[in-house]
């Protein structure tokens, strides 16, 4: 009878409970997931750019307001002239014309005047269609440009999402293969001491070998993908320095499956909304890029009337209140002017003709892009309803599979303890489990990542997601837990 070999229970139960320890102790503070969505909704790169375009956009939008709204101006001037209706205008102007100013000698050959000019000017816009329109184009751009940053603040959200719980599933990684590395090494001492014995055969030493092998190269990867899904993260959360990435404290593993469903369950029915084409619609009608699009739409609609209107006639008023003495600002008996002027500018050399075809064509540009938006929008929706529930699916198949896998790892290591089993067949349950466990985890994400980017596709918020974060409490009792179960695999 061989002597019992428990490697992949025992000490992989040990491994995995001390490196849970010792992460936990090491991760104090983990990053929540709604931290990590808050810190990006300040931060992110594409936040900032979003918001910057679209305050840009807002402010463009106030340009066509000089067509429309009064405005006023001080003038200021100064002129010497021989010019000789200039110097009797002048003269005029400061109303100091005496009769000598009549004389035709003077007239004729003027001495050097000078003449200090003050004015308050005073335009107000009677009526101009073209600048009406446009500033109703100009405020629906805005409008238009605000939708196309709160539709980036979503898709940001998503990729949040993603890093997120793609650097906690590397971590997981980690620290399962870190586990198994353990025992691994653990189970190829053993076997290289039964050798001694002639308990095994060297052939059983060289294939645990082979497995430790395979665990360290794993492990070796997984480190390297965690080190990077972290490096990813920070830079979406817009830390700048790679170098922030080694401060982020992640948790140890996913969410678990019964968390999960009832999240899916809970959060606006996403697991069990009905797929059809009115549902489908009316989600991508709710959608951020699709509103930006309709309004983009109703902005070009306008500009093309913007555009037809700059061959109506405009209409403006004026009022004038100056100054003119021969050397100082502002003084002199001052003279008032008010006007109303219309004018209508039959052709412009074809620029007007050139700016209506290039106004209709950006219409017609903007519709497509509008109805090609919703299409897409009805599309993702469809589609990533179909991948949640594959998600789903495979998660259960996964989890299904973790458990047989364990259970069969029970089995077989229970007949090599009695002689039934060879250490082949061991080592193959082993690495069975532990592929079946990344399955499992990888499926945990999967679902995450299909329940995001479902979210994002029907237009709502995909931060929702952060509900999976456990509760202070939850947290606590997950620490002692693992206090817990190291003291006991170490017993």
């Amino acid at each position: 009878m061989r002597t019992p070999f428990h490697f992949p229970a025992a000490l992989l139960a040990l491994a995995l409970a001390g490196a849970v320890a010792g992460r936990a102790a090491q991760a104090q503070t983990p990053l929540r997931l709604s931290e990590a969505l808050a810190e990006a909704q300040n931060r992110a790169f594409a936040n900032r750019q979003a918001r910057a375009s679209a305050e840009a956009e807002q402010a463009r939008a106030g340009l066509p307001l000089k067509g429309i709204l009064p405005s006023a101006r001080v003038e200021a001037g100064f002129v010497r002239t021989t010019d000789p209706i200039g110097a009797f205008g002048t003269l005029l102007r400061q109303r100091q014309v005496t009769p000598a100013a009549f004389d035709p000698a003077r007239l004729n050959s003027p001495a050097p005047i000078n003449n200090v000019q003050g004015g308050v000017v005073l335009e107000l816009p009677v009526l101009n269609a073209d600048a009406l329109v446009g500033w109703r184009a100009a405020r629906t751009a805005a409008r238009a440009s605000s939708a196309a940053a709160d539709w980036a603040h979503y898709a940001v959200r998503h990729q949040v999402v993603r890093a997120y719980y793609g650097a906690v599933l590397a971590e997981e990684k980690v620290r399962m293969l870190t586990a198994a590395q353990v025992a691994a090494s653990a189970g190829v001492r053993q076997v290289e001491r039964m050798v001694q014995q002639g308990l095994v055969t060297k052939a059983d030493a060289l294939q645990a070998s082979v497995r430790a092998a395979d665990v360290a190269a794993q492990l070796s990867a997984a480190r390297n993908d965690a080190t990077t899904a972290a490096q990813q993260l920070a830079m979406l959360l817009g830390r700048a320095n790679a170098a922030d990435a080694a401060t982020i404290r992640l948790p140890d593993s996913l969410p678990a499956d019964s968390v999960l469903r009832a999240m899916l369950v809970d959060a606006t029915g996403t697991a069990t909304t009905p797929d059809d084409h009115g549902t489908r619609q009316a989600q991508a009608a709710s959608r951020a890029d699709v509103e930006a699009a309709t309004l983009g739409l109703d902005a070009a609609r306008l500009d093309a009337r913007r555009a037809g209107a700059t061959l109506l006639p405009r209409v403006n008023g004026f009022a004038r209140y100056d100054w003119n003495a021969p050397t100082a600002l502002y003084a002199g008996r001052p003279n008032w002017t008010v006007g109303v002027m219309a004018s209508w500018s039959l052709f412009g050399g074809g620029s007007e003709l050139a700016d209506i075809a290039g106004a209709r064509a950006r219409a017609k540009q903007a519709a497509v892009g509008q109805e090609a938006a919703r299409a897409q929008a009805e599309l993702e929706a469809s589609q990533t309803q179909r991948a949640l529930k594959v998600a789903l699916e495979r998660l259960d198949l996964m989890t299904q599979a973790a458990a047989q896998s364990r259970e069969a790892l029970r089995l077989v290591d229970k007949r090599y303890a009695g002689g039934l089993a060879t250490i082949a067949e061991l080592l193959a349950a082993e690495t069975s489990a532990t592929g079946a466990g990344l399955q499992q985890a990888a499926a945990r994400y999967d679902v995450i990542v299909a329940a995001a980017a479902h979210r994002l596709a029907i237009g709502v918020d995909p931060g929702q997601l952060a509900a999976l974060d456990p509760a202070p409490s939850d947290a606590a009792n997950s620490s002692s837990a693992v206090s817990s179960t190291t003291s006991t695999a170490r017993e």
